[in-house]
């Protein structure tokens, strides 16, 4: 057999294992050679017994014809043949009905009567077969992680308005037998994330650990509750000679008017309970820096999100009885987290109205409007304002005008 891996057999053999292959194994049809050499030229009139002159520059032969001819010589057909010089045959109509059938039930698995009506849910699952997620998924033999992934979206559903978040092993355990389904960079976390920006007005998943941790909690799951924190300033808590350490600390901090950092862990093992009648919130680290500089120990309790609210801000802010007054940077992301505060705690907005906007603009220059747009519930006009203009504004700009708010809300 060593003479069908030689120049003449080489070509004529390739190009029977293709279309056997092509045609899930049929010995129907010719094989043809363009520009055959003089050693295909003698293979091919060995096989059909009629000779081909110099000068003929395609060579046919038929399918069935090598067949024959390699079982008189070899004992073997040319199924056979090729499968013992170059390894089996591939069947690819079977393969591609295999993975037709793969890829309707994965899309099978996306269904879900609880989030079925949610408009982001239906972006993600109409999103994994417009770009080929599901058939990458079903051909590496992972067609099982769509169901894995509605099942976690579905019991964050179900945690949605709990005010103690789910730790990730624990809900990768719960949805999957697997702890560990859920690290950082495996499938199903890549999966289960792009449903979560979708959900929470993004176009893509962040890149950094700490946006994508960001959309966990979001979501009320804790990747770390050492990683997810809070920054606060002068916030007194209740308590008196009974208050725990971190109420404690959080007091002395405020004596001084020194910025203070909080853990999900600290906040878990010493419930605070933030006593203020009125409690600002902001977004950017350089509010409360600059309020902590200016106006050290006279600020009134400020917490500060820094992006999307962590869960340990959420946590901190579930317990306090005061009012609290919100805002964020003027762009759509801002606004999805002032319409979230406001109805989840029934906040006030705090210069975010469309005068404010107008007012902002007009302070110099500002960068444009990306993402899916947002509405503005407690001021339409806002919304409507930015969309017009296509410019954010960040809150550093408004910073002397917040720094007065904070001054006379404390002389008050």
């Amino acid at each position: 057999m060593d003479e069908l891996r030689g120049e003449g057999w080489r070509r004529l053999l390739a190009a029977a294992r293709r279309r056997l292959e092509r045609t899930g194994g049929t010995l129907d049809g010719t094989l043809t050679l363009k520009d055959p050499s003089e050693a295909e030229r003698r293979v091919v009139i060995g096989i059909t017994g009629g000779y081909r002159p110099e000068t003929v520059r395609r060579l046919t032969v038929h399918i069935a014809t090598v067949d024959l001819v390699l079982r008189a010589a070899y004992g073997s057909g040319l199924l056979k043949t090729l499968a013992t010089l170059d390894g089996p045959l591939r069947d690819h109509p079977a393969e591609r009905a295999q993975e037709q059938q793969g890829r309707e039930q994965a899309l099978a698995a996306l269904a879900s009567q609880t989030l079925e009506g949610e408009a982001w849910f239906t972006a993600w699952r109409d999103s994994l077969t417009a770009d080929g997620t599901l058939t990458r998924l079903v051909r590496r033999g992972d067609d099982h992680l769509p169901a894995q992934a509605v099942s976690v979206l579905e019991r964050l559903a179900g945690t949605a308005h709990s005010a103690i978040p789910i730790p990730l092993p624990v809900l990768a355990e719960r949805a999957t037998g697997d702890t560990k389904a859920l690290v950082a960079g495996s499938p199903l976390a890549t999966l289960v994330l792009r449903a979560l920006a979708l959900r929470a007005g993004g176009p893509t998943v962040p890149r950094d650990r700490a946006g994508q941790r960001a959309l966990w909690e979001s979501a009320g799951a804790v990747p770390d509750d050492l990683a997810s924190q809070v920054l606060v300033l002068n916030i007194r808590c209740a308590g008196g000679a009974d208050a725990g350490p971190v109420s404690t600390w959080l007091n002395d901090a405020a004596n001084f008017g020194i910025p203070f950092r909080l853990t999900l862990h600290q906040l878990t093992a010493d419930p605070v309970v933030p006593k203020a009648d009125d409690l600002y919130v902001c977004e950017n680290p350089a509010v409360l820096r600059l309020a902590a500089a200016e106006l050290g120990e006279r600020c009134p309790p400020l917490v500060c999100t820094e992006g999307i609210p962590s869960a340990a801000c959420h946590k901190l802010l579930a317990r306090a009885t005061g009012r609290l007054h919100w805002r964020a940077d003027l762009d759509w992301t801002g606004l999805r987290i002032t319409a979230s505060a406001l109805s989840t705690y029934g906040a006030a907005p705090w210069r975010m109205t469309a005068d404010d906007y107008r007012h902002a603009l007009a302070e110099g220059e500002t960068t444009r409007l990306t993402g899916p747009e947002a509405p503005s519930p407690w001021d339409p006009a806002l919304a409507t304002l930015m969309a017009c203009e296509g410019r954010a504004v960040m809150e550093e700009r408004l910073l002397p005008t917040l720094l007065d708010d904070l001054d006379q809300a404390k002389r008050h």
